[in-house]
């Protein structure tokens, strides 16, 4: 693929709200998820976790969880994007970690520093005390040095940004296999969660229905260039 093949699949994917009835092939449906997979991750934690909603009965329980939008009720298949609050925990961490020094993309001293920014940037402690804490110490660290956001502070936001990455992965591969997808916000969290029985750990991100368009022809509009672009 070139650019211009790129920029004719990022230009041509939009939501669609009505689908055709037909199954999305298994081989085809692991390939997308294998393209959410591979989606950048900071610090490579990994939080992703997708949820794959294909049982009638679940389905008609999401439908109500997500204000009864009636592309999950249409589309064969429907993925609930959701994001780990506890993947930076130590004996998970350590796993990647290994994973890493053993394909060669990180040393020895990488890793060093690695197992200590991460319990700093994502560790709260009990009930919340460190993430109190940081949330207090960091404008006072900004009058002395740059100091970025810690994700202990505001773990959900941070979260959001890294499962959308994959998220926005897994529309665009469904495209380009001639797929359709819509990916939603309006649904009730909290019974999502009941649904699939996530564990509190996991935050509901994003559920982006999946199948083949009904009917052709919709088209998407975006203000101009120079209403985004901003030089500096």
């Amino acid at each position: 693929m070139n650019l211009d093949d790129f920029e004719q699949l990022v230009r041509s994917r939009r939501a669609v709200r009505n689908f055709r009835p037909d199954p999305v092939p298994e081989e085809t449906l692991q390939r997308l998820l294998e393209a959410a997979r591979w989606a950048p991750s900071g610090y490579n934690l990994q939080p992703a976790r997708f949820h794959v909603v294909r049982d009638g009965k679940v389905r008609e329980a999401l439908f109500t969880a997500c204000l009864d939008q009636k592309q999950v009720h249409e589309a064969p298949c429907t993925v609930v994007f959701t994001g780990d609050r506890s993947c930076f925990r130590r004996a998970r961490y350590s796993r990647v970690l290994a994973m890493d020094l053993e394909a060669g993309a990180i040393n020895e001293r990488y890793k060093s520093f690695m197992e200590q920014i991460v319990p700093l940037a994502f560790g709260r402690a009990p009930l919340g005390a460190a993430a109190l804490a940081k949330r207090l110490i960091v404008p006072f660290l900004r009058l002395i040095r740059p100091t970025p956001d810690l994700p202990a502070c505001q773990m959900d936001f941070w979260l959001a940004k890294q499962v959308m990455l994959g998220a926005m992965n897994f529309m665009l591969a469904a495209k380009a296999a001639g797929l359709a997808t819509v990916p939603m916000e309006g649904f009730d969290p909290v019974r999502v969660r009941r649904v699939l029985s996530l564990p509190r750990s996991e935050a509901v991100i994003v559920v982006v229905a999946l199948g083949y368009e009904q009917g052709e022809g919709l088209t998407k509009t975006r203000l101009p260039l120079e209403e985004y672009v901003v030089e500096h």
